[in-house]
């Protein structure tokens, strides 16, 4: 149940973080005035990336579609714990839905590091989540034939995954330091 646990964990805090978030958005709808509980410096503001086309790209507020997609992995997390066994086909999609949540999160980074040079906490915590559902939930299917892969390459990335999960969230982390240095180190 290891893997249950893991899309339990990862789904409640992406979706605790995605609920916050769209508090927030209300509270500023309601007083335009409102500072975000993560409005802690001109560089972490929450209420500032609101203000930015990113924070809406379908037309409403992004974490509209963390507390719904979140819903999923929590949902068959719990359905594992109830001894559920799915079909490929559930597997597929649950690797589909995840894979383009992982491209949009990226495409949100980026965002925040390259064109809006604001950090959110909030969306950093749905980053860090993003990323060991991502590569565990690849691994598995991997693992288990559901994305048809060589020998070597299962092999690899069964056994790495939790390297390449840390290697990302370094990665992640050193990206956000060395863009946001000059706030680090008060330049």
């Amino acid at each position: 149940m290891p893997f249950a646990w893991l899309l339990l964990v990862t789904g409640a805090v992406g979706w605790v973080m995605s609920f916050i978030l769209v508090l927030e958005r209300l509270e500023v709808y309601k007083n335009p005035a409102h500072v975000t509980s993560c409005d802690i410096s001109p560089w972490i503001s929450c209420g500032a990336v609101f203000q930015h086309w990113q924070a809406s790209l379908f037309g409403f507020p992004n974490p509209i579609i963390g507390i719904v997609a979140f819903a999923v992995p929590i949902t068959t997390a719990m359905a594992m714990f109830a001894g559920a066994q799915f079909r490929r086909w559930y597997w597929i999609g649950l690797q589909t839905g995840v894979t383009l949540g992982f491209i949009f999160v990226v495409w949100l980074w980026s965002q925040a590091l390259f064109d809006i040079y604001i950090l959110c906490l909030y969306c950093m915590g749905v980053w860090a989540m993003m990323i060991p559902m991502f590569v565990q939930l690849t691994a598995r299917n991997l693992a288990h034939g559901v994305i048809p892969a060589p020998a070597g390459v299962v092999r690899f990335v069964s056994n790495w995954s939790w390297t390449i999960t840390a290697l990302l969230w370094v990665a992640t982390a050193a990206s956000v330091f060395f863009r946001f240095l000059g706030a680090f180190i008060g330049a």
